[in-house]
């Protein structure tokens, strides 16, 4: 019992953390129709630029955290006006190629700057051991859980009840018609990229508290693609349930079966979602009539 107590709050962190990875996913793809394949070297970014705040300048944590979203929303403006706003109107295809082509130049950015190696990272969030059930947990864990479900929630509303919400959805259903009723789709660009460089950063950040900054932080990104297509490509409920679906696949599977293959269930999964279900658990299915 203790066991499987200690696996489900592990699973539900680690869903937690890729629920807000896949936030940002969805996000873009909301309201630019753009699938990004960079989203986790956004992660991998934000994580090194926390510890550079908090570990290499020495800054007060609320300080460094707060100068590290400001960075991220920059990078975010950078990366949608001068790799993705020339792109506008040109196939989906296109678009996404640009995006594996960014993934590849955020992490030789990273290498280039703090090398490829691992590096210890000076806690910000409490870390001591917790018993639960009898079941003992790092409290970083916990706390990675509330600060996800609280972001997760601010967005969800973000997108239902706010002028800007209700316009990013707008021009990710029609760019041109959202263009005829005045809506700046560059605008809604800068404001898409941004808002996810943000929630990958403060992932990064809940990351790194728990297990140091690596490049292989940015693996995060093919692991939020199970998470998207089980939850649904365009739906903020569907990647915080698809998010913590995976999460606690992952943690059974390596718990109770062996590591390894819990690395794979994931893409099992999203190989037999996609044959039976397609638009995932929450998204919204189109269909066409010709």
């Amino acid at each position: 019992m203790e066991l499987f107590i200690q696996l489900t709050l592990t699973g539900l962190t680690n869903g937690a953390i890729l629920s807000l990875a896949a936030l940002g996913f969805v996000l873009i793809y909301k309201s630019s129709d753009v699938i990004n394949f960079a989203q986790g070297e956004f992660l991998l970014v934000g994580a090194y630029l926390t510890y550079a705040m908090l570990a290499q300048f020495g800054i007060a944590w609320p300080i460094g955290i707060l100068l590290t979203m400001v960075l991220a929303i920059l990078l975010g403006i950078v990366v949608e006006r001068f790799v993705l706003r020339p792109m506008i109107g040109e196939p989906i295809i296109s678009v996404i190629m640009v995006t594996i082509g960014l993934s590849s130049v955020l992490k030789a950015i990273v290498n280039a700057i703090w090398g490829p190696y691992g590096r210890p990272f000076p806690p910000f969030i409490p870390s001591q051991p917790v018993q639960i059930l009898g079941a003992t947990i790092g409290l970083d864990r916990l706390w990675a859980i509330v600060i996800s479900l609280i972001l997760l929630g601010v967005f969800s509303i973000f997108f239902r009840r706010s002028k800007e919400g209700v316009a990013m959805r707008a021009v990710a259903d029609d760019q041109q018609a959202s263009l005829s009723m005045g809506i700046s789709v560059k605008k809604i660009f800068a404001w898409a990229w941004s808002i996810a460089a943000v929630t990958a950063a403060i992932a990064g950040g809940i990351v790194a508290n728990i297990v140091g900054v690596s490049g292989e932080l940015a693996s995060f990104g093919l692991r939020v693609f199970p998470v998207v297509i089980l939850g649904g490509l365009d739906s903020i409920p569907g990647a915080i349930i698809g998010g913590v679906i995976i999460g606690l696949l992952e943690t059974y599977t390596g718990g109770y079966i062996g590591q390894g293959l819990n690395q794979v269930l994931p893409f099992i999964v999203l190989i037999v979602i996609l044959m039976i279900r397609p638009y995932g658990l929450f998204g919204q299915e189109i269909i066409e009539r010709v």
